[in-house]
């Protein structure tokens, strides 16, 4: 699996870099938006790490002018706690994940892992996908439809729709969504759910106000409605 780091801060840059080939994977480096840029239409890799604040080209502007051209998973990395509206705006631009500094090249490994091991999800328990007129989830092309237009969801989007669609009717709680959607390693992160519950909902619902499809049970967790006909 070959991964790009774009991260102007070339200590940080190496050391992700070099622990990454330790665990057997191929490491391309940029040191600023533009040259990320580049190298990411040249080299097409599996995974995209980048940094929010760089020179030549911030990485949220990154995020959506790959965005514009493929559904690579991309991790951000970021300088300050990261709050609700933070990871909310990465995701509007299209990241799936962040991770805040100082990074712990451990924890970051296991992230890194678990963000290839959404991507590359595939389900054998909704075989058939979904069609209810309105909405389209096509399992083997990994496309979603809202109204017969496609919407792009991020790997973590398109794992957490699949998870609830599993369990359609049944109220999955915020932990168990955690373990299955993230992995073990996000067990303690109880405000992702919620955060990429909210940015689900406004790609597929009629009304992401009044859901009819994502279900809140509040202080358990989601359940997945089926609908018999288009809303």
């Amino acid at each position: 699996m070959k991964i790009l780091i774009v991260e102007d801060e070339q200590p940080i840059r190496e050391a992700l870099g070099r622990k990454l080939q330790r665990e057997g994977f191929s490491v391309s480096l940029a040191s600023n938006g533009l040259e990320g840029l580049r190298l990411f239409h040249a080299e097409r890799p599996d995974l995209v790490v980048l940094d929010i604040v760089m020179p030549e080209m911030d990485g949220l502007t990154v995020v959506r002018r790959i965005r514009e051209i493929s559904e690579t998973p991309i991790m951000v990395l970021s300088a300050k706690a990261i709050t609700e509206e933070d990871i909310v705006e990465g995701l509007m631009a299209g990241a799936d994940e962040y991770l805040v500094k100082p990074v712990r090249l451990n924890e970051f490994v296991a992230r890194v892992k678990a963000l290839l091991r959404r991507a590359q999800m595939t389900s054998t328990e909704v075989e058939h996908g979904y069609e209810d007129g309105y909405l389209s989830v096509d399992l083997h092309r990994r496309q979603v439809r809202v109204n017969g237009e496609k919407r792009h969801l991020t790997p973590t989007e398109f794992k957490l729709l699949v998870v609830l669609m599993e369990n359609a009717g049944r109220v999955v709680p915020q932990r168990e969504l955690l373990e299955q959607v993230w992995g073990r390693e996000y067990i303690d992160d109880i405000y992702y759910p919620r955060v990429y519950v909210s940015q689900l909902r406004r790609k597929i619902e009629p009304d992401p106000g009044n859901p009819i499809y994502i279900l809140t049970e509040h202080r358990v967790g989601y359940r997945f409605e089926k609908q018999n006909t288009a809303p």
